[in-house]
């Protein structure tokens, strides 16, 4: 069965395709490979691929590969499906970016659970690259709540982990990440905490799915729904 260069999450992989270069989807999911021979396959959902080129690629332009063994999850919260890293009292965010292409389209999603309160925040950036959409969502859960207040935001960009929390030196959108830098050091009771992406944790879910709706319908919004935290 043959391949197709596509776009999942801003990064190119290889997805399998028919031979008309359609991708080739079953139960929902599409067989992928990050590099053609490293003997590791992946899956990924067919509505988070996008085709890069539709130039259909012969079957052994990837080796074989086995599929990837899953590292044993975390423990996880009944409320939220994340791993159990709570501090008392905090509010929990989570923030997720999107790019159609990248650079591409962008938007970002929020999801922020304050007590039994909830904001949902989906807006388009204009055209950007999947880093820039991570590291703005996280500047947008920042916004969300006062100063002084312990707010957790749940990410499953290593990256902006990476260059905010771990000293990793940005080769690129320096002046965003400083900006997160300091809004962080200005803020002692804000952390970062990653979380996998399209593992079934409910609320980054929820996130990804605001910022891939920011970049189909180019709009923004900002709703609040009291009392209907999950």
């Amino acid at each position: 069965m043959p391949w197709v260069r596509a776009i999942l999450r801003g990064q190119k992989v290889y997805a399998r395709a028919d031979a008309g270069g359609a991708l080739h989807v079953e139960n929902g999911r599409v067989e992928i490979r990050y590099k053609p021979n490293d003997g590791r396959r992946y899956e990924a959902r067919a509505d988070n691929l996008e085709i890069a080129d539709p130039t259909v690629l012969p079957e052994e332009t990837c080796g074989a590969a086995g599929p990837v063994a899953k590292p044993e999850a975390p423990s996880k919260s009944k409320v939220t499906g994340a791993p159990t890293t709570a501090v008392e009292g905090a509010v929990i965010a989570y923030a997720d970016g999107a790019c159609s292409g990248n650079p591409g389209p962008a938007g970002l999603g929020v999801v922020v659970i304050d007590g039994s309160s909830r904001v949902e925040i989906s807006e388009y950036l204009g055209e950007g690259t999947n880093n820039i959409a991570e590291l703005t969502a996280v500047l947008r859960a920042l916004d969300e709540v006062e100063a002084g207040r312990p707010i957790m935001i749940h990410t499953d960009s290593q990256y902006t982990i990476g260059v905010v929390q771990k000293g990793w030196k940005a080769k690129a959108n320096v002046a965003l990440v400083a900006e997160v830098k300091a809004r962080f050091r200005a803020r002692e009771a804000a952390r970062l905490v990653y979380v996998p992406g399209h593992a079934g944790v409910i609320l980054n879910e929820r996130a990804d799915a605001l910022a891939r709706e920011a970049v189909s319908a180019r709009k923004n919004k900002r709703e609040v729904f009291p009392g209907k935290a999950p």
